[in-house]
């Protein structure tokens, strides 16, 4: 199908040459073109212009009318858990009561939690529970996700887990990338010799999810009371054999060497970085890793903010996403991501669209494809309703703000 979006408002972040990312001073400008018409042919992005210049006769297809709205590329949402069976809302309680996350997971709550749950739910009830959370994402404007395993913590259930994330790829129209994240916390039985798990992840794990195509990436959580930096190096480097490249869980309850043990293996990205000092940040500077924060989970979990405006001031590119999971970050509003980007980190509007966008396509592996208005990438889109101007999205930090979802140049009937 073919789609022609015209009277367009302002049409958001287009790009005609985009760069790999948007780093530093850069992120506060915004390109944008008001006025305008958007055509999508063959489910790619064909061409788009003012009004003026608009000759709709000779475009075929169908035709939307955008008076008084915008179009933003779909947002990238390049860290998520959203494959998990039952939810931790009791836990909840015990957050309020005054636990701290590692208090919880040390009385047998948090990813534990979620693995027993995991454990004993059925392959297909799995599958039906996370496709309900697709279904959400894409109607709150999400047309690229990343997704973790990590709640199986044992063979079967890690592959149980890939299997299920790889039959979202293949039944909905969102990009999907995978990431193999056994590593992800320690079984109790385990307790008293991580590196006996690590031998698991390392010599049982990883070979069944290399040799069953079932990931495009590895990370592993490199945490105070979670796993080391010569344990993350390990897993690394034999997840090189597979030809996974690292995503990393970093620097989100200390400064624990993840970011720097990130670099290293070349991660595609580091993320969460609550814990960033000048160390951390020249690390970066020096490297193709994309910094990504997750808000929402610092957010939820009362955590202290990253330092992001000394960050992007330095030079780097930030990435924010949602971290979408039972325990830390129960959502996968990518525009309420937006508003904690303003809120709580100060940034600039014009450096979240990047962040959540054109960011967010990198740190998953994917701007050649998305993340951007450019000629020849996918058309994934979607259509606001009337507000005033592109600031508005992350203002309006309650109100839900999208009208038309287009995805592969078709439109979704997803709802909330």
């Amino acid at each position: 199908m073919n789609i022609l979006i015209k009277n367009i408002q302002s049409l958001v972040n287009v790009v005609d040459q985009p760069d790999k990312w948007v780093a530093g001073e850069d992120m506060s400008h915004l390109n944008t073109l008001d006025d305008a018409w958007l055509f999508i042919e063959n489910g790619k992005i064909k061409d788009f212009g003012k009004m003026n210049s608009l000759k709709e006769n000779d475009i075929q297809g169908q035709v939307l009318d955008a008076t008084g709205r915008m179009v933003f590329p779909s947002f990238c949402d390049s860290h998520t858990h959203l494959v998990y069976a039952g939810s931790r809302e009791i836990e909840y309680g015990d957050k309020i009561r005054g636990l701290s996350y590692e208090e919880i997971a040390r009385r047998g709550g948090g990813i534990l939690n979620s693995s027993r749950w995991l454990h004993n739910t059925p392959e297909d009830s799995l599958y039906e529970q996370s496709l309900r959370r697709i279904h959400e994402i894409i109607a709150l404007g999400t047309g690229a996700v990343e997704i973790k395993s990590g709640y199986g913590l044992t063979v079967e259930d890690e592959l149980k887990m890939l299997r299920v994330i790889k039959k979202l790829k293949e039944t909905t129209p969102i990009t999907i990338k995978s990431t193999f994240l056994g590593a992800h916390s320690i079984p109790a039985e385990y307790k008293e010799d991580t590196d006996r798990y690590v031998d698991v992840v390392v010599s049982e794990m990883l070979p069944e999810v290399g040799r069953q195509d079932l990931a495009d990436y590895v990370d592993v959580f490199c945490d105070r009371g979670f796993f080391t930096v010569e344990q993350t190096d390990r897993i690394l480097d034999a997840s090189a054999h597979y030809g996974l490249r690292a995503k990393i869980h970093a620097n989100e309850l200390d400064y624990s060497g993840g970011i720097q043990v990130g670099v290293k293996h070349h991660a595609l990205s580091v993320d969460h970085l609550e814990f960033t000092g000048d160390e951390e940040i020249q690390a970066l500077l020096k490297s193709q890793t994309m910094p990504t924060l997750l808000p929402g989970a610092a957010f939820f979990l009362g955590l202290v903010d990253p330092p992001v405006r000394k960050m992007i001031q330095a030079g780097l590119p930030i990435a924010l996403a949602s971290d979408y999971n039972p325990g830390s970050s129960p959502s996968g509003n990518m525009k309420f991501i937006m508003s904690l980007g303003t809120i709580k980190l100060k940034m600039l509007p014009e450096e979240v669209v990047h962040a959540t966008t054109s960011n967010g396509a990198y740190a998953m592996g994917v701007h050649d494809e998305l993340g951007t208005i450019t000629r020849g990438k996918t058309g994934n889109v979607f259509i606001t309703q009337p507000i005033p101007t592109y600031q508005f999205m992350p203002y309006a930090y309650g109100s839900y703000l999208i009208d038309q979802v287009i995805l592969n140049g078709e439109v979704q009937n997803f709802s909330i």
